[in-house]
């Protein structure tokens, strides 16, 4: 891996929440009452862990979000400003609270149920407002815990002032063909391949869409291909635990790698990398490593 002595400026535009973790022995089955042995409380939300998570990585962060206009809504910015993620475009709503997110974990395996809320008033007029950003951004990131109209909205932007944008497709979505065109890059889930191209042939999407699609599973394994052949990446460690945040945290890494123009193979080795180490601490930021653990 290569740093090179820039530091790179990426643009994040997406979602925020309050995770809320109970850890229990089992999962909860239909109409099934199980108990909680802990309840903790993080910072979550897929736009915010790629923000805090680049920032970590020493690049400037720019993040377009919104917030209730609420106490969680308080925190959620204290949090990013502490991050040194830039908050002057997170907007703040009175319409509904700040997004929340309910996790049951069980021994490695979780079921998740996200409250967008105010993640839901993030606008397209909300992204226009940061127009300047998109000027001299490296690259933008995205997911889909926003609307899908400002998903659009942010790569035409994008595009349009020739920068790479990149996307986390996740919570995934059929996607427009001229929109999957667009993107430089696409990080997908490995069960979800079929929503997000309406079909499942893994290796001739893969084929079709080469050095662009990455298909990630939850053992910290990521599938390219890279023109040739198939790639196969895997770092897998016995104490990735905490699943939580895993894919937003291989985004971060490979973004900031690919920001300083490594190759695609080093790429997914470091996003793989940053994946594993966020694994091994509750939370989806807790574990997210810094520049200077990759440098020092």
């Amino acid at each position: 891996m290569n740093f090179s002595s820039e530091q790179p400026k990426i643009v994040v535009v997406g979602s925020s929440s309050i995770d809320l973790i109970l850890e229990t022995e089992k999962l909860p089955g239909k109409n099934e009452t199980v108990i909680a042995a802990t309840s903790e409380s993080f910072f979550g939300g897929k736009g915010a862990n790629q923000a805090v998570g680049a920032a970590r990585l020493g690049a400037s962060v720019h993040f377009i979000g919104c917030v209730g206009m609420d106490p969680l809504g308080q925190q959620i910015m204290r949090n990013m400003i502490s991050e040194n993620v830039n908050v002057d475009f997170v907007f703040e709503t009175d319409h509904d609270a700040s997004g929340t997110a309910y996790v049951t974990t069980s021994k490695g395996n979780s079921a998740i149920v996200v409250v967008p809320a105010a993640n839901n008033y993030l606008s397209t007029q909300h992204v226009e407002s940061a127009d300047r950003y998109f000027q001299t951004a490296d690259l933008v990131l995205l997911q889909l815990e926003v609307s899908m109209d400002v998903v659009e909205y942010t790569i035409k932007k994008a595009k349009n002032y020739g920068r790479k944008v990149g996307l986390y497709a996740s919570p995934a979505q059929r996607l427009k063909d001229e929109i999957i065109e667009d993107l430089d890059f696409i990080i997908v889930k490995s069960n979800e391949l079929h929503i997000l191209f309406g079909e499942d042939q893994r290796e001739e999407i893969l084929k079709k869409y080469f050095n662009k699609v990455f298909v990630r599973d939850d053992i910290n394994s990521t599938v390219y291909f890279d023109g040739t052949e198939m790639k196969y990446c895997r770092n897998d460690k016995d104490s990735a635990i905490y699943k939580l945040g895993m894919g937003d945290a291989f985004t971060t890494g490979f973004s900031v790698a690919l920001c300083h123009n490594n190759d695609i193979h080093d790429c997914v080795k470091f996003g793989n990398e940053v994946s594993a180490r966020v694994s091994a601490k509750k939370g989806s930021q807790t574990g997210l490593p810094r520049l200077s653990d990759f440098t020092s």
